[in-house]
């Protein structure tokens, strides 16, 4: 392998990532070539107030989930105001981002694999504190064998399958012996213990999502309990999401809530907890103008929309169609519709879909362009391990 990039080489590139879009700055963003991702500060900010307002003075901190921003200006706001204190990331490659643009506590929480990775993973632990979930012996030896002989210590919670049925161990007699394993192992430190209840996401009832939510985490509160009485007390146990935050985070048995996408939302989240505002829009361009329809230079190249449509934010007018480079818009009176080069915002669907398809944030305050944040952890980013 060679040497990784350092916080310099991670600065550069995001000065060369935004360089092209400084001029924006200070100019209307419904003015600026389309389709581009604006990102409302303000409304961002009372997001991250909201949540720590829900969060201050219990049990529960914040390690929120930066996979739907991938930003590091973004995941600064969230330890400076938000109270966060560190991140949560899905891939390696968010994780050196993170550790290199300054945040010093990072969990990955998914397995880590294969030796390009774990000896990548065990290098980046000499920066910072990592973590990362582990779910199998095998694994853990390989993270074993990395972090002694890059002389680093990674430090790993034990994954509990909590119903979703993806990763983690699924029988909670199996954690002492695993938690036994980690404890021995050189470069390794035993943190404790990660269930993510993301089946309950789907739920659209919010009742019967709280209910099933704390379903998930009574059986992540026995998984602990075993641990305990094993010997293996959980200093950490982490899970939750935006979706499920008002069950999951009010209280045991996690010690962090992982929840992130309430910082910026998308249409998915926002039928879920809509007490947290929209911050996060697609703004496009009306190209074509007919009777019946108005078309806008966004497509599904600019939402990634397949899973949960995008959401026009126009009073009256409707999204007819989405193919690859344009959307179609209809309205029962056609007056209406917006007109040619008219600028139209949509809520994106999905937002970690929509975001990794963007090189930055146009951060606006009032209209008003003020900042450019490049989005350095997007695509699979081999290049930051």
């Amino acid at each position: 392998m060679t040497s990784p990039p350092t916080g310099e080489t991670l600065t550069a590139r995001a000065r060369a990532i935004a360089q092209p879009y400084l001029g924006d700055i200070g100019r209307s963003v419904f003015e600026l070539p389309t389709p581009l991702l604006a990102l409302d500060l303000d409304a961002a900010e009372r997001n991250l107030r909201r949540m720590a307002a829900f969060l201050d003075g219990g049990s529960v901190g914040l390690r929120p989930h930066i996979k739907v921003h991938k930003s590091i200006d973004a995941a600064r706001l969230q330890v400076s105001i938000g109270g966060a204190h560190g991140v949560c990331t899905a891939t390696l490659a968010e994780a050196a981002a993170m550790m290199r643009g300054g945040i010093d506590d990072v969990l990955i929480a998914n397995q880590v694999v294969g030796r390009d990775k774990v000896a990548a993973a065990a290098a980046l632990a000499g920066e910072g504190s990592l973590m990362v979930a582990v779910d199998d012996l095998v694994n853990l030896q390989e993270l074993s064998d990395a972090a002694s002989a890059a002389g680093t210590t990674i430090s790993v919670l034990l994954e509990f399958d909590v119903g979703m049925g993806r990763s983690g161990v699924r029988n909670a007699a199996e954690l002492p012996s695993l938690a036994d394993a980690t404890a021995n192992a050189p470069g390794l430190r035993y943190r404790g213990l990660m269930g993510y209840e993301g089946h309950c996401m789907d739920i659209g009832d919010r009742d019967e999502r709280g209910r099933e939510t704390r379903a998930s985490m009574e059986r992540l509160g026995v998984a602990a309990d075993r641990l305990e009485s094993a010997g293996y007390p959980c200093e950490i146990i982490s899970g939750g999401g935006t979706g499920t935050y008002f069950a999951s985070a009010a209280g045991p048995p996690l010690t962090e809530t992982q929840a992130g996408s309430y910082m910026v939302m998308d249409a998915f989240h926002g039928n879920l907890v809509p007490e947290f505002e929209t911050a996060l829009t697609v703004i496009g361009s009306v190209v074509s103008r007919r009777d019946d329809v108005a078309v806008v230079d966004v497509g599904e190249k600019g939402l990634n929309s397949e899973d949960e449509p995008g959401r026009l934010l126009h009073p009256t007018a409707e999204i007819s169609f989405i193919h690859e480079e344009h959307m179609g818009l209809v309205d029962p009176t056609p007056a209406r519709l917006p007109q040619l080069r008219e600028r139209v915002s949509i809520l994106p669907g999905y937002g970690p879909m929509t975001v990794n398809l963007y090189e930055v944030y146009h951060v606006v305050r009032d209209g008003e362009v003020t900042s450019i944040w490049p989005i350095l952890a997007r695509h699979p980013g081999r290049a930051w391990w």
